[in-house]
């Protein structure tokens, strides 16, 4: 073979190992990165083109695939769309997923795992691939209740069954009808997305899970908490409760609401504190107890710690004790300065309470099942830890009863059912409104729902809001609707 001939086999030879290493590499190692890409035309026939698994709330779908007259093969369809918006998410050629959607994706879409022998068997026989259905934790009833107790105001309602830590509600306001992200009309999807996405109320944004919001006075339960599990108080113990307390360290007044004395002798019993919810004396407390205690038992409740309920929810926060002067510290402990939180986190701590201490770890799906009806996939409620002792968490309920039968929490009475509960006015600027907030339990003595609202810059009332008189009624509500379930 003369060297040409040498020359010319080699370059053949390369190229063919060129071929050969490029084709292994798009086949197999890009192989999950280019059916991702949206701009694969065959990939979204393939996704779009599967009979979706529907999500389904007490035996009934909220969300559907039906069969199209087009290209699509399927249509994706929400039953009540703009009520369980927060939960289902949306399923769109536009603009993606999100949500039930997003997170069960490979259920929804008959790819997980779990379904390969299902797969195997619709290859055997050509039948065609359908996804698994995914069944709600959510109880209708309480979901439509709070829905409307909410009305027109813009906030949020959470309640979680204490024991499990199973999603019976969760509404947020304002919201959108995920139908339509989900239409095939790619000019209209893509329309009603950025103008949902540039509406100033930030509609596709849940406010259970991801908006932040000062706690207020909800978070006194967690100071009284911090002062219980030190040792040093119980619900009885006399604390200072001046009718106005300065900061520490400033010349600020800080008064009580509506500039009012908590009591004529300037002390009374944390109980009762908590009972009236007494700024001066909770945030007394919270600088005698420190920024480490505070921030130590906010970490006990989940502070800090996003969790999945399986889409994901953010974290709530306590300020860095280090970075806490005294006059912050202050307002920490009555749910102000820059303590922050979730809908969904208040709920977390009147459910730990309510279940003697133990706090739950929230979930929304209940079980999977795939076309044939058989359980493939099915949550297993698990312990996020003991936020408090039981004997803390009794008399914490001791005290929110207390709340509710005489105290600033009276519009959540029910009658025949000792309702445990916080009520809670959370400042933000001077121009705006406060936030009204209660959140609590029931029955206070077999614990069946515990709940969280947030009505944002009063609702309604406006300026003359307060966590009684607007958010405990729509707890009450779904309250009922749970317990008449």
């Amino acid at each position: 073979m003369n060297t040409t001939t040498r020359r010319l086999a080699s370059i053949v030879m390369v190229m063919f190992l060129a071929l050969l290493v490029s084709t292994t590499w798009i086949q197999f190692f890009q192989a999950d990165k280019l059916n991702s890409d949206p701009r694969n035309a065959r990939a979204l026939y393939a996704q779009f083109g599967t009979d979706r698994g529907p999500i389904v709330v007490d035996g009934e779908a909220i969300a559907s695939s039906v069969p199209s007259d087009d290209e699509w093969n399927y249509q994706r369809e929400y039953a009540q769309g703009r009520l369980y918006a927060p939960l289902t998410g949306y399923y769109s050629l536009v603009s993606g997923t999100s949500g039930i959607e997003r997170a069960e994706n490979d259920f929804l879409a008959g790819s997980a795992d779990a379904l390969w022998v299902e797969r195997v068997r619709n290859l055997l026989t050509g039948s065609d691939s359908q996804g698994s259905s995914v069944e709600l934790t959510i109880d209708a009833a309480a979901q439509r209740a709070a829905w409307d107790a909410l009305g027109d105001q813009r906030g949020s309602v959470v309640a979680l069954e204490p024991s499990t830590g199973r999603i019976l509600a969760m509404v947020s306001k304002p919201t959108f009808n995920p139908n339509d992200l989900a239409t095939h009309n790619t000019k209209e999807a893509r329309d009603a997305y950025l103008k949902l996405l540039n509406d100033e109320n930030s509609p596709l944004v849940s406010r259970a899970t991801n908006t932040h919001y000062p706690p207020g006075s909800t978070f006194k339960l967690i100071t009284a908490a911090a002062a219980i599990e030190g040792g040093d108080y119980d619900e009885s113990t006399v604390i200072d409760a001046p009718t106005t307390y300065t900061l520490p360290g400033t010349r600020t007044d800080l008064p009580n609401y509506g500039g009012t004395a908590c009591s004529p002798s300037g002390e009374q019993s944390l109980a009762d504190a908590m009972r009236i919810s007494c700024n001066t004396a909770f945030a007394k407390l919270g600088v005698d107890l420190g920024a480490d205690a505070l921030a130590d038992q906010a970490a006990e409740f989940g502070f800090g710690e996003g969790v999945n309920v399986p889409f994901s929810a953010v974290a709530s926060t306590f300020p860095d004790p280090e970075s806490l002067s005294p006059d912050n510290l202050a307002q920490s402990a009555i749910g102000q300065w820059e303590v922050r939180v979730t809908p969904l986190q208040v709920a977390m701590v009147s459910a730990a309470i309510a279940n003697g201490g133990e706090l739950m770890k929230p979930y929304s799906v209940d079980t999977v099942r795939d076309a044939e009806l058989q359980i493939v996939s099915e949550t297993r409620e698990s312990s996020m830890g003991s936020a408090v002792s039981e004997s803390t968490a009794s008399q914490l309920a001791d005290m929110m009863v207390e709340v509710v039968e005489s105290g600033s929490g009276t519009s959540a009475q029910i009658s025949g059912t000792t309702v445990a509960g916080k009520t809670g006015t959370a400042q933000t600027t001077r121009e705006v409104p406060p936030h009204a907030w209660f959140t609590g339990f029931a029955p206070a003595d077999d614990p069946q729902v515990a709940v969280a609202v947030v009505v944002e810059q009063g609702g309604s009332m406006g300026s003359e809001a307060t966590g009684g008189r607007v958010a405990a009624p729509i707890a009450k509500a779904v309250i009922e609707a749970v317990l008449n379930g």
